[in-house]
């Protein structure tokens, strides 16, 4: 059986995983007087002609890919598990990626000259942020005397495939963790910096080498993560994994594929009923680690087949690397493009995989539900 289905989550397919079934609970809701059903969102779906139509956590737009051309209200924002669940391993959560998120369309080039590169993404980093993207992928590159974020090739940044210096992006990042403090980020570089120290001073200049997690601390293995809420309390809200393995023992950095497996990015990510591991890491069953990364995007980015690349071919590699992993959801989940869709998106797919994750529900939202009606005995019990 699927982890989950591309079809829309309903409360039969929860689990026992709870002391309250889910069963339970809609009978309870059935048993109310109608005036007192919970407040769906009606606008999910729903046509729209301008953004300020579509309610919270929404947005105008459409998916001419899937033959959907008129605008209608698609999801926009992920839901964060830790605020539905709290007090779990960091590793038993799944977290949204944005892949080459420096790469966005439209920004303006700060060296004079024409961009020629692919682009990822459509919106700010700080955005990014704000609609629950929890991990960033982030190429850096030796270029005029600093540091900066290039989307180029033979490891080398050119003034045509440049974007900004690294510690823009690595301050709206610290802005982000300073004014939300309940807040875990991760970054994972792809590392062309040959300059001594020069991410180790990137990251102090911009101020988030306060918030970074030792890699002395990071568990080896397939060994449990710290609580979120442990992390929070120590204020280690900041996980930083590099491409180099040299960067471990020279600056502290955590080499990516000692902590975590990942499945081929690229094309390769996104065949049908195929889940290979990436060269660089080990089998993803091999329980060699505890961090998971699924790689979901194509080679060559295209915006506007996106939104039919965040729909039941997602549901379905989802379910193909699940296997693929021996029953293990991912931990991270990078997309391109991240908020185009036909409806849920990737936001959906998130919130079902924690759900399974967390509750054995099929949604996250269905794990919320049955915490309301548990005691706090039972929540203690459960969840420490």
């Amino acid at each position: 059986m699927l982890p989950f289905s591309a079809e829309a989550p309903t409360m039969k397919t929860c689990t026992a995983t709870l002391p309250i079934a889910c069963s339970h609970f809609l009978l309870f809701l059935l048993s109310l007087p109608l005036f007192f059903l919970p407040a769906t969102d009606s606008q999910l779906l729903e046509s729209c002609s301008t953004a300020t139509d579509c309610g919270a956590g929404l947005y105008c737009g459409n998916c001419p890919s899937l033959g959907k051309t008129q605008p209608f209200c698609i999801r926009g924002q992920a839901t964060i598990p830790s605020s539905i669940i709290s007090g779990l391993p960091f590793n038993r959560y799944s977290w949204l990626m944005t892949h080459n998120a420096f790469s966005i369309v439209d920004a303006p080039s700060l060296t004079g000259a024409q961009r020629i590169t692919f682009y990822n993404q459509e919106d700010s980093v700080t955005n990014q942020l704000r609609n629950g993207v929890r991990g960033f992928m982030l190429d850096m590159y030796d270029f005029e005397n600093d540091i900066w974020l290039c989307h180029s090739f033979r490891g080398q940044c050119y003034n045509f495939t440049a974007f900004e210096p690294a510690i823009n992006t690595l301050r709206e990042i610290e802005a982000f963790l300073t004014q939300n403090p309940s807040e875990i980020v991760t970054i994972i570089i792809e590392d062309y910096v040959h300059t001594p120290k020069g991410l180790t001073k990137v990251f102090t200049d911009s101020g988030l080498d306060k918030y970074w997690y030792p890699v002395a601390k990071m568990p080896k293995k397939d060994e449990d993560w710290p609580t979120v809420n442990s992390m929070v309390q120590n204020n280690y809200r900041l996980l930083v994994f590099t491409s180099d393995s040299s960067k471990e023992a020279t600056e502290g950095i955590a080499y990516q594929w000692r902590y975590m497996v990942e499945n081929e990015p690229g094309d390769p990510g996104v065949v049908p009923g195929s889940c290979p591991n990436r060269k660089e890491s080990k089998p993803l069953n091999s329980r060699s680690a505890s961090l998971y990364l699924m790689n979901y995007f194509p080679t060559i980015p295209v915006q506007n087949e996106a939104c039919k690349e965040h729909s039941t071919p997602l549901a379905d590699m989802v379910a193909t690397c699940y296997k693929s992993a021996g029953n293990q959801m991912p931990n991270f989940l990078a997309v391109n493009f991240y908020m185009r869709s036909d409806g849920g998106g990737v936001f959906d797919y998130l919130d079902r995989m924690n759900g399974q994750t967390l509750c054995g529900c099929s949604t996250i939202s269905a794990c919320q539900e049955e915490l309301a009606l548990l005691t706090l005995k039972d929540k203690k019990s459960l969840f420490g």
